[in-house]
Order: structure tokens, then sequence, then C-alpha cells
């Protein structure tokens, strides 16, 4: 029995490891006090984005960073502890778990990993001001686009007022 019940935490930490390995940002959140409405309202909003939310046992969590070397990590792990695990746009968690907590004050950020480096609470706010990767990548094309929007005009008026002076 023993060895069964160590065999599961065994698993559980070799999933915990395989997530902040793969995830670009890991964000911690004391989520205690939040209703079940609450917290399926949060994890719908996390889901959507792509953002893996858990929780674990934070002996668990703690073995796993422990073994990663993820220094300053378990400093963070006290009381009931949720974990988003973003993949994709390591600003997505932090954006979403911060403007949540805009609303429900019971919900705490507490620190994050992103990219390798440690972010403390002030960190994970600033961090959450970053627009996505897709409004950032929106923004880039329409500064590439004005210009040349611009020229386009600029040429089009230019005929427009050759062909007003050709037609006097």
């Amino acid at each position: 029995m023993a060895s069964k019940i160590r065999q599961l935490k065994e698993e559980k930490v070799s999933e915990i490891k395989e997530k902040l390995e793969k995830a670009q940002a890991v964000i911690m959140v004391k989520y205690q006090g939040l209703t079940v409405e609450e917290d399926t309202e949060l994890r719908k909003g996390l889901r959507e984005a792509g953002v893996e939310y858990k929780v674990y046992k934070n002996t668990l969590v703690t073995r796993a960073a422990n073994e990663l070397g993820f220094e300053g990590f378990v400093e963070y792990l006290e009381g009931p502890i949720a974990v988003a695990f973003g993949y994709d746009d390591p600003t997505a968690p932090a954006r979403i778990l911060n403007d949540f907590a805009k609303t429900h004050k019971v919900l705490e950020l507490k620190a994050g990993l992103i990219q390798g480096e440690m972010f403390d609470e002030a960190k994970i706010k600033e961090l959450a001001s970053v627009p996505s990767k897709d409004v950032l990548i929106a923004k880039l094309l329409g500064s590439f686009k004005a210009p040349i929007s611009n020229f386009a005009y600029l040429v089009s008026a230019i005929k427009d007022k050759k062909e007003s002076e050709s037609n006097e």
C-alpha cells in the first residue's frame, strides 16, 4: 500500500516537472475564498487562452522545483496555492489572473517563473500589462502598413491632380 502511494506521488512529481519545464510562464496564486462559480469562471477563461490551471500539494511542487533547480520558487508555496501554466503566450496567465484578481479580491497573485526567471507579485502585475502576442503582431503589422497606405494615398492624389490638370 505504501509503495503504491509512493509511486503515485512520484508520478505526480514527474508530471509537475514536465509542466514546469514545458511552460513559458508559471504563475502561482492563492485562491482560497473563491466560490465554486468564481473558480469555474476563472478556469474557463484560462482554458480559452490555452493556460492550464492546477492545484497540487505544495510538497509535490516543492520536490519537482527542487529537482529542476528552480531557486526562489519554493518560498512562495505556503497555504493553498494553485498554479497556472502558460505554454504559448508567456503573458497570458499573468494577464488573465491579474484581471480576475481585480474583480475578485480573494484571488492573490503570489509569484511566477517566466521563461526561467523568477517574478514577484509586482513584476507579475507589470507583465500582465503587456498585450498578448497576437495584439503585438497586429500592432507591428499596422505600423508596417501605415507608411505604405500613406504612400499609396499620395501617389493616388498626385495621379488625380495630374488628371484634373490635363482635363482643364
